[in-house]
């Protein structure tokens, strides 16, 4: 019945797009209600994070935008749950030797001080116990330690009331596209690779059990394929960027594929290392890879990594878990590797 349902919203603020995907819930029925995405032109100013003096012009940008695409989706749903970008978030792990639960917490916090690169002061953090092993001297425990700067907290907090909206969660993006993209299945107990390539910058992260082992970020992103597209061939971004969009890895445009393969190929080479790292200090092997993000769809891109790091190679299908229109399936599977955050997002809402 109508009276036992609710919707939820997610939104994704990247780099330089905005995607939000509005969900509804009823009993085990989760249903997509909504999706709708703005693009920054590449002529402009890009959106990037709330940083520095320009935080505030920002935000009010950013609000503005959002509260338009809200009304063009006719999007009446007020609370909302926000996805954060992992290249404003700092990500490590470490190992905590014997102790009782009660000292934990505290020295969790003590070593905390020595892996932000921060005062602990100006950023919020949060952990979570990834393993443990019995040993001769007791419990060992893994940590997985994540911090957000206070500053981009609140600026996307003041997105939020600007918007007149109502967060009620906020989380890295990786912890959305575990919960939107995880493929599930036989997968549930096998260590995987999720690669979120983005526009700013791509994350890698080896989850096992949907808990991240470790996670990190680099620079190969998207628009530094298009940056490089267009110096190598001296045309304009616009130009560079339709030409990466239609031909991408083709092997009948090795003009184009070969540009785009020197940054591909640094990016196979830190999986591979990332991978392996995992293998020798667990013992477990990570042959499964889940690739998200907007440049997923990349042509031959797939296909390419499967065979350079010889590994299977999935593409994030988060809507396939939702009830959709019928006549939507090509074009919800053709987008969902660049939406996986923001309907996580509004998954996060839901639990």
């Amino acid at each position: 019945m109508a009276l036992f349902t609710k919707n939820y919203l997610g939104i994704d603020i990247g780099a330089s797009s905005i995607k939000v995907v509005e969900i509804s819930i009823s009993g085990k029925k989760r249903k997509l209600e909504n999706y709708i995405e703005f693009k920054m032109p590449l002529s402009e100013q890009s959106l990037k994070t709330f940083h520095g003096e320009s935080a505030a012009l920002l935000s009010n940008e950013v609000s503005e935008i959002l509260q338009a695409i809200l009304r063009r989706a006719k999007i009446k749903e007020r609370k909302i749950a926000l996805s954060l970008p992992d290249f404003s978030t700092f990500f490590t792990t470490f190992s905590l030797p014997p102790m009782t639960e009660i000292e934990v917490p505290q020295a969790i916090e003590f070593e905390a001080k020595h892996y932000i690169p921060l005062p602990l002061s100006e950023v919020t953090f949060d952990w979570q116990i990834i393993d443990k092993e019995e040993s001769i001297s007791g419990l060992k425990r893994r940590v997985l330690l994540v911090a957000i700067p206070n500053t981009v907290l609140q600026n996307y907090q003041r997105v939020a009331a600007l918007c007149s909206l109502e967060i009620v969660g906020m989380e890295a993006e990786v912890f959305s596209l575990i919960r939107s993209a995880w493929p599930g299945g036989k997968y549930d107990f096998l260590p995987i690779c999720m690669v979120d390539f983005g526009w700013k910058s791509t994350t890698v992260s080896i989850v096992e059990k949907k808990k991240v082992a470790a996670s990190f970020c680099f620079d190969i992103s998207s628009i530094a394929l298009t940056k490089d597209l267009s110096l190598a061939l001296g045309i304009s971004l616009e130009e560079a960027e339709k030409l990466k969009i239609i031909h991408g890895l083709d092997p009948q445009k090795p003009e184009i594929a070969k540009v785009l393969l020197d940054k591909i190929n640094l990016l196979t080479m830190e999986i591979d290392k990332i991978c392996g790292d995992f293998f020798q200090a667990t013992g477990r092997r990570v042959d499964n890879l889940v690739l998200s993000g907007g440049t997923a769809n990349l042509f031959g891109l797939k296909e390419y990594l499967s065979a350079r790091i010889k590994k299977n190679v999935l593409m994030a299908a988060p809507f396939s878990a939702l009830t959709c229109p019928v006549v939507l399936g090509q074009r919800l599977n053709q987008i969902g590797p660049s939406f996986a955050v923001a309907l996580g997002a509004a998954l996060m809402s839901a639990d």
